[in-house]
């Protein structure tokens, strides 16, 4: 099950915010936080559980922060959402144990999935970098075809 709560978006908003400012330096949680409006603290777990699942590589030091792990068309926003729904508890406890609940909710919650599924799977952080760059209104400082290091 994939949720679309907030702080799936959160983790998707701040892999795409790396993928697109990292260069030459990585991009430092602080800069994150203030171009999205989050607290710091808030972003730092969603960050950490994305460096241990191999999306982020973190960067020690002075002028440390954060890097994509992978090249940016290698990495799925499915991948993403499914790393926070590990983190946030993806249970159906929410649905209902009424008849009404397990035979009309939870199959319309299963189809809602499935499309949810369908539209973020094959979806790429490489995508979202060139809807990005195509957006006149999205500010973004570099936007060379660089996506990692190695």
């Amino acid at each position: 099950m994939i949720r679309l709560s907030r702080k799936s978006l959160l983790a998707l908003e701040a892999v795409l915010d790396v993928a697109l400012h990292a260069r030459p330096d990585p991009v430092q949680a602080r800069e994150i936080t203030a171009r999205q409006g989050v607290p710091q603290r808030y972003l730092e777990q969603v960050m950490q559980a994305l460096v241990r699942a191999g999306i982020l590589r973190g960067v020690r030091g002075p002028r440390g922060g954060y890097r994509l792990a992978r090249e940016r068309r290698r990495i799925s926003v499915r991948e993403i959402f499914e790393v926070i729904e590990e983190i946030d508890g993806g249970d159906m406890d929410g649905l209902s144990q009424s008849d009404l609940g397990q035979n009309i909710i939870a199959p319309f919650h299963g189809k809602m999935q499935d499309a949810l599924i369908g539209a973020v799977g094959d979806t790429t952080i490489a995508d979202l970098c060139s809807q990005a760059g195509a957006d006149n209104g999205t500010s973004v400082q570099n936007k060379d075809s660089g996506d990692f290091t190695i």
